[in-house]
C-alpha cells in the first residue's frame, strides 16, 4: 500500500485577510465600545430598540473577532500536541457567539411583550442621538473594510455583518423619529423585535455550520458523488474506499481515501494525479491517500484497514508519496 499526504501550510500573514488585521482590529474597537455606548444608552432611554441593536452590534463584534481569531491563529504553527494548530479556536468561538446571542434574542422577543402589555416611557431624544452616534460608526467601519472585502472572503464577511448592523442603527432612528414626533412608544418594542428576529436566521446558521465542522460533517460545497468520480477517473485507479472529506476550519478542508489500483510500479503517478485533483477541483489541499494493490486485495479479500499490507511508500506535498 503507497500513502501520499499533502499539506495545506498555515495561513500567512501576508494574505490578504493578514493585509487587513490593522483595519479589522479597529472596527472591532469601534463596534465593541460603540454596543457599550448603546447599552447604556438603552438602559437610561428605556429603549428596547436600542438594547436588541446592541446584540445586533454584539454579532458584528463577534464576526469581526472571528475573523481576527481565523488569521491570528492560522499563522500559528502546530505542535506535537497539537498537530492542526490552533486553527479550530474559530470554530469553538463560532459556537459559544450563537449561543449567547441566541439566549439575548429570547430575551429581546420576551421584553418586547412585556412592553406591549405595559408600554414603558421612552426618552426619545437621547435615543435619536444614540443611534445617530451608532450609524456614523457603522459607517465608519464599513469604510475601513470596504477595500479588503474585495480581496479576501474573511474580510468580506465582516463587511456584511457591519453593514447588516448599519441597516439596524436606520431602524432605531427611525423608530426615535416617530417616538418623538407622534407619541408611540410601541414602535420602540416593535422595532427591537424586529432587529432581535433579524439575528435568528443568521444566528442559527452560524450555529449550525460551527456544529457541523465540529461533528468532522462534509463541507457543504463539496459534491461527494463528483469527488469519487474524479478519483475514480484516474488511469490505474479501479476502487475508491474509506474516502472521508471534512472541515477543520472555514477555508481548510482535509480528505483521506484508500485506492485501489492495478499496478503498484504506477503508484507514484496515481498519487500525483489523484492530489492534483482534489486540489484543483475541490480546493481541497490537505489531503492523505493510501494505495492498494488490487490483486491483493481480490485474492485475500478486504480485511479492514489495520490489516491491508504496506509497502511503506510515504512522502510530501510535491511528490504525493
Amino acid at each position: 500500500m503507497g500513502a501520499g499526504h499533502s499539506h495545506g501550510a498555515a495561513i500567512p500573514s501576508g494574505t490578504a485577510a493578514g493585509r487587513h488585521k490593522s483595519r479589522l482590529t479597529l472596527a472591532l474597537a469601534l463596534t465593541s465600545a460603540f454596543m457599550a455606548v448603546e447599552v447604556i444608552g438603552g438602559l437610561w432611554t428605556g429603549s428596547l430598540a436600542l438594547l436588541a441593536d446592541a446584540a445586533h452590534m454584539l454579532t458584528d463584534a463577534g464576526g469581526l473577532a472571528l475573523a481576527l481569531i481565523a488569521i491570528r491563529f492560522a499563522e500559528r504553527p502546530a505542535t506535537p500536541q497539537k498537530t492542526y494548530g490552533y486553527v479550530r479556536m474559530e470554530v469553538l468561538s463560532a459556537l459559544i457567539n450563537a449561543v449567547v446571542l441566541l439566549g439575548l434574542t429570547f430575551y429581546i422577543l420576551y421584553e418586547a411583550y412585556q412592553r406591549f402589555l405595559h408600554p414603558p416611557e421612552v426618552r426619545s431624544g437621547p435615543m435619536l442621538a444614540v443611534a445617530a452616534l451608532g450609524l456614523v460608526v457603522n459607517l465608519i467601519s464599513m469604510k475601513l473594510l470596504a477595500a479588503g472585502s474585495s480581496e479576501s472572503l474573511n474580510v468580506k464577511g465582516a463587511y456584511f455583518e457591519v453593514l447588516s448592523d448599519m441597516l439596524g442603527s436606520l431602524g432605531v432612528l427611525a423608530a426615535a423619529a416617530i417616538i418623538m414626533f407622534t407619541g408611540w412608544t410601541l414602535i420602540d418594542p416593535i422595532i427591537g423585535a424586529g432587529i432581535g428576529l433579524f439575528i435568528v436566521p443568521r444566528t442559527w446558521i452560524l450555529l449550525r455550520q460551527a456544529v457541523h465542522i465540529l461533528m468532522e460533517g462534509t463541507p457543504p460545497d463539496i459534491d461527494m458523488t463528483l469527488l469519487e468520480g474524479k478519483l475514480l477517473a484516474v488511469q490505474g485507479v479501479t476502487a475508491v474506499h474509506d474516502l472521508y472529506v471534512w472541515t477543520i476550519t472555514s477555508g481548510m478542508d482535509a480528505m483521506s481515501c484508500h485506492l485501489v489500483v492495478a499496478d503498484l510500479t504506477k503508484a507514484r503517478r496515481i498519487l500525483a494525479e489523484a492530489s492534483a485533483a482534489m486540489k484543483e477541483g475541490f480546493g481541497i489541499s490537505h489531503s492523505t491517500i493510501q494505495i492498494e494493490d488490487a490483486a491483493h486485495r481480490a485474492s485475500e479479500g478486504d480485511p479492514g484497514p489495520g490489516q491491508r499490507p504496506s509497502l511503506n511508500i510515504s512522502g510530501d506535498h510535491d511528490e504525493q508519496i
